[in-house]
């Protein structure tokens, strides 16, 4: 399956799902436990089904999930790739920023990333320091794209202000339940000013699939789609939304990509923003910085 790409002003493309790899081969830390072939071979399915958006970050299990990303990834033409990691908030120095970028593609056996976040903000370290040291890597090759992750929109603009490049992304917590980047304007800012908003969580770990309402069953019913489905096409059918979302289970891989290739109708994207149970801010996971 080919996926559907979502293009800035400036040319720059990205693919409207992408696949995340958060607790492969470990959560914070490396679990020794953890079967790799499994994350692996699920990688390779994802990329085999035409997925080419990877999600990673050097935080993820010490850095060991961008290692199994690098052995899943070495039979595929590179350049038909598009390869995703963010530098830890730890390592936001400028020294530390350059130095972290290198270790990552090391890790994943690449020369180059095609976009690079900051994970989260961290208000220890100079923000020109950091966005200065993310200019260097662009300008050096060492990445293609710069974006960032976990921002509001006042942290967004800000870190614009420091870059002589565009900041294309900004990754964040966002699906049906959970609705932070609307109510603190964070996705009229990235539709009003061409960045890209990359929905991470998009059925909240299953959480949407219970007890379905009876508005998610309607949407059902109206396409043919399973609430996953429907979830994961609410945002994309979204102006400058996309997504990323973790799987090493082919039957759910199939069913996500049943969400790609169609569009829901404005009226029923509204009706589920305005309508849709228990709408929360995000004050059990992770709040914009």
């Amino acid at each position: 399956m080919k996926i559907p790409t979502k293009k800035l002003k400036n040319g720059f493309e990205i693919p409207v799902y992408g696949l995340g790899t958060w607790q492969m081969g470990g959560r914070e830390n490396h679990n020794l436990e953890n079967d790799d072939n499994k994350d692996i071979q699920g990688i390779k399915d994802a990329i085999n089904n035409g997925i080419t958006h990877i999600d990673t970050a050097e935080k993820y299990a010490e850095g060991y999930t961008e290692i199994l990303v690098g052995k899943a990834i070495k039979e595929f033409d590179r350049s038909k790739l598009f390869l995703v990691s963010k530098v830890r908030k730890e390592n936001l120095k400028y020294d530390d920023v350059i130095n972290a970028c290198k270790k990552s593609l090391e890790r994943l056996q690449t020369d180059y990333l095609d976009l690079y976040l900051i994970h989260f903000y961290n208000p220890e370290v100079p923000f020109e320091d950091t966005m200065r040291a993310m200019d260097f890597l662009k300008e050096s090759g060492l990445i293609k794209n710069i974006g960032v992750c976990n921002f509001t929109k006042e942290r967004l603009a800000e870190a614009q202000s420091y870059t002589k490049n565009k900041i294309v992304c900004n990754q964040v917590h966002y699906n049906l339940i959970f609705r932070e980047p609307e109510r603190k304007c964070l996705l009229e800012y990235c539709q009003n000013n061409d960045v890209f908003l990359n929905a991470w969580r998009p059925i909240q770990y299953g959480d949407l699939l219970e007890n379905i309402p009876p508005i998610l069953s309607e949407m059902c019913d109206k396409y043919k789609k399973t609430p996953a489905q429907i979830a994961f096409n609410w945002l994309i059918s979204q102006p400058y939304v996309i997504l990323i979302s973790k799987t090493n289970n082919h039957e759910h891989l199939e069913e996500n990509l049943g969400a790609l290739g169609w569009e829901m109708e404005k009226e029923d994207i509204e009706r589920l923003r305005n309508e849709f149970p228990n709408q929360k801010d995000i004050s059990n996971a992770v709040p914009l910085g």
